[in-house]
């Protein structure tokens, strides 16, 4: 396991609650360090199979090296089309997605993720592709940007964050995490400045990545690619996630909207596991911190 790029958050209660078949096939959405990979391959037979995703160059070189496990570079909203594509349409017994970014990014200064570093605001979980945090802040409209910092990062004052940072990028181009950091001095309060920078750090890191796009497109390829009985087990880090999660088990909707068919009834494409969302222990969290916010919700895929 590679603890030195990412710890696992929730390792045996993620595993754990797949109740992994040792025949059957599981798809790990975001392969990350390969903790979680590793935990469900330990549990696979020989007949079993592991799909890897990952968008990140550096995640995929983590994929255990067996003839049971299919690695792919790509965004995890393509879940069903590689299902589909490697035969398992309708035909995969378990999915695990930990939607947290990995301890590596967050460490790695040129990724510019934190704003711990003095770095290039790049923010881009796909490196080759996309435009980067700085792309997007020097080039967004100021309304907007005050919505996508309200939005996705729940900022206080998002307005005036965005106002302060357009008046700065009129002054000189932001392109690093100091130039961010100093554009928004004033609005941060002294005693603990790190709690507005990691909302708004938040918050860019979800649109430059499309983060709540992709996720929506991932639950809806969940349940095309699960066969009936098959479980999915999603591990969240703030609220527009879990909010995105919790009302799709419930009702098949990422939005929260029922459907009824024409005789008026209510098809779910789910049957909810945890009625309330699992969390990590105190021991996990003293170990790892980033742990904290995490929450862990399963449902298991009906007939309907």
């Amino acid at each position: 396991m590679n603890t030195a790029y990412h710890i696992p958050v929730m390792l045996r209660e993620s595993i754990d609650i797949l109740e992994v078949n040792p025949r059957g096939v599981y798809i790990d959405a975001t392969l990350g360090g390969g903790g979680h990979s590793r935990a469900i391959l330990s549990r696979l037979g020989p007949e079993g199979r592991l799909i890897c995703l990952d968008m990140d160059r550096d995640a995929i070189a983590n994929a255990p090296a067996d003839s049971r496990v299919t690695a792919v570079r790509s965004n995890f909203r393509f879940i069903h089309n590689h299902a589909r594509n490697l035969g398992y349409d309708h035909a995969v017994d378990g999915i695990l997605a930990d939607l947290g970014v990995s301890s590596h990014q967050f460490d790695t200064p040129e990724r510019g993720f934190s704003f711990r570093f003095d770095s290039p605001l790049d923010m881009r979980m796909n490196t080759s592709a996309g435009e980067s945090a700085a792309d997007l802040l020097n080039t967004c409209g100021q309304d907007r940007l005050a919505d996508i910092l309200h939005t996705y990062g729940e900022v206080e004052g998002s307005r005036r964050a965005a106002a302060l940072i357009c008046a700065a990028r009129a002054k000189s181009p932001i392109r690093t995490t100091a130039d961010l950091n100093s554009a928004l001095k004033s609005i941060l309060p002294p005693a603990a400045p790190h709690k507005t920078l990691a909302k708004i750090y938040q918050a860019l890191r979800i649109e430059v990545n499309g983060e709540m796009r992709s996720l929506e497109q991932l639950l809806r390829g969940i349940a095309l690619s699960l066969k009936p009985g098959g479980i999915a087990a999603v591990i969240t880090y703030h609220s527009l996630e879990d909010r995105m999660v919790k009302n799709f088990f419930r009702c098949g909707d990422p939005h929260g909207r029922q459907d009824t068919d024409i005789y008026g009834r209510k098809p779910a494409p789910f049957s909810v596991i945890t009625r309330k969302p699992v969390l990590p222990g105190e021991a996990e969290i003293m170990q790892n911190t980033r742990a904290r916010s995490a929450k862990l919700r399963a449902a298991r895929r009906t007939q309907s």
